[in-house]
Order: C-alpha cells, then structure tokens, then sequence
C-alpha cells in the first residue's frame, strides 16, 4: 500500500453553500496529498438530483481559489480519470451493479414504499436484511420469470447489497486504528434505483474510488459507521488488495463543545460558517461567508488546520507550506474539536500583523473610497503602519483611524472633562503659534521643540499632551501625539487646534 502513488479525493454535493466543515476536510486531504507528493481530485457527488442547487458548484470552486486549495484533477481541472461528476457516470454504475447481481452479492427488490412502511408498523426496528429478506418482494424470494416480467411491465425497482449476518467486518482506521463492526447491526443498503437510473452514494463512492485509483479515504467522521459496508463493498467487488485506507476525521464542535458544529450557531453567535457568503436561490437568504467578514485567507487555513490537528509543538502560526511539511494524520484527535470562532479572530488579528504595511493598505483603500477619502498611498502606508495592530479586521481600521483623514467635528463629552482644564484653550494656542512656526514638521523635531517648550514653561506634561490629543482626534485615542501632528501635516494640526479651542473655550 506504502508504494502507491498517493491520490486523495474531496467529493462535494452540489446542494448549497460549502460548510467550513468541508473545506477543513478539503485542507487535509490538500495537505496530504502535497506532503507525500500525490494528486487531489475534485469529485462532484451529485446522484441525488432532488437535492442540486444551482450555483452550488461554482460557489465550491470559488471558495477553494479563494482559499487557495489547488486540485490537480476533477470537474473543471480535467484529467485521464474523468468524468469527475457523478451524474455522467450512469454506464459506468450500471456495469458494476450488474456485476453484483451476476455474482450473488445484490438482489432485486421491489418492495413500494407502502409495503416497507406497514413492515415497519408489524415489526419493531425492522430493517432489511438476511432476517427479513425472505419474507420480501425481491428477487431472492420469486422466480427469475417473475422479476424479468416485473422489470418489462416497468415497475420500479432498487438493486440492494446482500449482507451476510454475523460476520466481524474490520476497518483499519489511521486515526481511530482497528474498527471492528459485525456485520448482522447492518442493512441491506439500497445500492441503485431504478427510478432515476442513479446508484445511491454508497455503490457510487466505491466504484469511482476505485477507478481513480484513490489511495486514501479522508473523510468526516459521519461516515465512520458506512465504512463497514464499503470494506465489504471491495470484497464484493474482489478489489480488497487496492482497497484505500481509511481516516475519520474528527467532527467541528459548537464553540461550547455540545454538538456538531451548524449554520445557526453562526447566525445566534455572529460568525460565519461559510466560506463565501451565500445567497440561497430557493429561500433568498443571505449567509455571511468569511472573505465577506474580513478574513484573510491564510488565517482560515491556518485556523482550519489546528481544528482536530496539531504539529506536537507550541507552534501556531503556519504558512501553507509550513503545514505541508508538518502535517500528520496520525496526529489528528479522535475526539470533536471546539470551534473557538474567537481564536479565529486572534489568526486575522496575527496575519494582519505578519503583512507588509504595503499590502494592508492596498486592502484598506477601497474603504476609504468609500468614505468618500482619497488620500496618497505614501499616507495610507504609514497609518497602516501605525494602527494595524489595534484591528482584527482591516474593515476595523476606519473607525479606529479615521481622525487621520476626517477632522473631528465634535469632541467626546467624557474626555473633555476629564481633559480640558481652564487653561488649556490658551496652553493649545501657544502651541499651535509655536507649531506653525516650524520649518522642519518631522516627527524626531516636532518632538523635540516642544518637550524643550514644556519643560521651559514649567508646563505639565499630561495636560499639554491630553488637550493636544483632544484638539487633533476629537477623544482620548490614537497612537503616538506627534506620530498624528506628523501625518496630518504643519496647517492641517494648527487648524484643526484652532477650531478645538474655538469651540471648546
């Protein structure tokens, strides 16, 4: 098995808006299959057509470019393994069903939902299998010439996997290490449907894994009691020795650990669940996405990843290629991993941090476009610098920055109480004279002149500093005094004190 190329596959449906639970799956099998040299395939699970949603598979796609999670095969990446969607591969099902059925290991059933329902009224937890097959209409209890009359009148039929009772089926799990299930707890799954021509996931799954020659299985922890049926699945179908190995992912929790992670804890807590907003063309609803939110896509991924993973050191924060190289599935956790949205905010907060000024400016300038702003880039650049370390977001920086390119035109009540003293009108119009009477406005100068004048007047410190702050911010906030006086610039820091004092004498 150690010798085959490794070849991982993620398999969405196209029935709505990506879960974040999904892309987590998504990174590690991206992580894997880089790690180890291997290919990612992209899958489109669409067998249940009453469930498509259009747009789903786009949103997908867009999602992983964002985020960026490269496929190297699938639906719209082509590939010598193709089709990659599910719903133009009847043929190929069909051949494989028929295999089945020739070999003894599915049946016919023509059971109507009527007659399963009133089985289910007569006999406590019934469920079809080796217990009750017999007494069902099927092609195990009538003639051959019956089912073919069946089949030509056109009644509606499903094919059914023949599970034989009491047998040990063990799944070696990478994660979980050896699961052993007997047999008899399972069903007679329903494998194809005559109905739509469609096999069900389950017969789906097994024969496209083995066609594309999937090496591993990385999955959600969900499918974890299905495993059991596809193991004896590969058996059936004699591919045992290529059969894949397997890994359950650990489920994402709700932030207070009690559940499995949902849309509405997102919408009741105020984070999103979704990688891109999603506007649901059935109900109309809106859903909040992280890249809509401010998310920085190396934070998802980095956030994603120690969801259920760790690297066994204290370390966390990893580029992509850092968790390429450090990731391990063995060192996954069995248990269900707490969603902390709140550390979630920590990772933007961080890669905010780790970007050049630069490049947060570049993201910063469209909102001040549409405050109506436009200001040099050389500016925007050194507010950036600045300020950024007080944001998680970098829609944040305009209510925490916005006094170095809107005057204030009021001043905050609390702090001009606490911070206005009955001389500091006349204290802030010496400095304004003696501001404006610089040559040099550089912060190192401005600094200089000033400090020398306080400590000549025998001024106090605090108070000068408190009212200038006052005069250019409009309340107590903001970085270094004379880092703001130098951004605004000589006239725009003298008129902005000669209007505070104005208005505030």
């Amino acid at each position: 098995m150690s010798e085959r190329k490794v070849r991982v596959r993620f398999a969405p449906s196209p029935t709505g808006a990506l879960h974040i639970g999904g892309v987590r799956t998504a990174l590690y099998n991206y992580l894997f299959a880089r790690q180890h040299g291997g290919e990612l395939i992209f899958r489109i699970e669409d067998t249940d057509s009453n469930r498509f949603v259009p747009g789903a598979e786009e949103y997908i796609l867009e999602s992983f470019k964002w985020l960026g999670i490269h496929f190297d095969e699938g639906v719209s990446f082509g590939g010598n393994y193709g089709p990659y969607r599910q719903s133009e591969r009847r043929d190929i099902y069909k051949k494989y069903v028929q295999v089945l059925l020739d070999n003894g290991k599915a049946y016919i059933a023509f059971d109507t939902p009527e007659e399963l329902d009133a089985k289910r009224k007569e006999i406590p937890n019934f469920q079809y299998d080796a217990s009750t097959r017999g007494g069902m209409r099927n092609s195990l209890t009538m003639s051959k010439e019956e089912v073919d009359a069946l089949i030509a009148e056109g009644k509606q039929y499903v094919v059914r996997f023949k599970i034989e009772p009491n047998e040990d089926v063990h799944v070696h799990d990478i994660i979980r290490g050896e699961v052993v299930i007997n047999s008899s707890i399972l069903d007679d799954k329903v494998l194809y449907k005559s109905a739509d021509e469609l096999p069900t996931y389950h017969l789906a799954n097994i024969v496209d894994d083995h066609l594309m020659e999937v090496s591993h299985v990385i999955r959600g922890e969900e499918w974890l009691p299905s495993a059991p049926l596809h193991v004896l699945l590969y058996r059936a179908f004699g591919w045992e020795d290529t059969m894949p190995e397997f890994a359950h992912l650990p489920l994402l929790l709700k932030p207070d650990g009690n559940g499995k992670l949902s849309k509405r804890d997102g919408d009741r807590l105020g984070f999103p669940v979704f990688p891109l907003e999603w506007h649901d063309p059935k109900s109309g609803e809106v859903s909040s996405g992280y890249r809509e939110s401010g998310y920085l896509p190396e934070a998802v991924i980095n956030f994603l990843a120690l969801l259920g993973w760790n690297p066994g050191n204290d370390q966390e924060l990893m580029s992509m290629d850092e968790l390429i190289k450090l990731f391990d599935l063995h060192r996954c956790s069995k248990a269900g991993a707490k969603f902390d949205y709140e550390k979630g905010k920590w990772f933007n907060h961080e890669y905010i941090l780790m970007k050049s000024d630069e490049e947060i400016a570049g993201l910063f300038m469209p909102i001040l476009k549409e405050h109506g702003i436009e200001a040099p880039m050389e500016t925007v650049v050194t507010v950036v610098g600045l300020m950024k370390g007080r944001v998680s977001f970098v829609k944040e920086l305009w209510e925490t920055c916005k006094f170095f390119f809107v005057a204030p035109v009021e001043y905050d009540e609390k702090t001009v109480k606490k911070r206005w003293k009955e001389d500091s009108a006349e204290r802030m119009l010496e400095l304004a004279d003696l501001l404006e009477s610089l040559d040099d406005f550089s912060l190192a100068h401005q600094e200089e002149v000033v400090m020398k004048w306080i400590e000549d007047k025998g001024y106090h410190l605090g108070n000068i500093m408190n009212a200038f702050r006052l005069t250019l911010v409009g309340e107590g906030k903001g970085p270094h005094m004379f880092d703001i006086s130098a951004v605004l610039g000589k006239e725009e820091t003298v008129r902005r004190m000669r209007r505070a004092v104005e208005v505030l004498k």
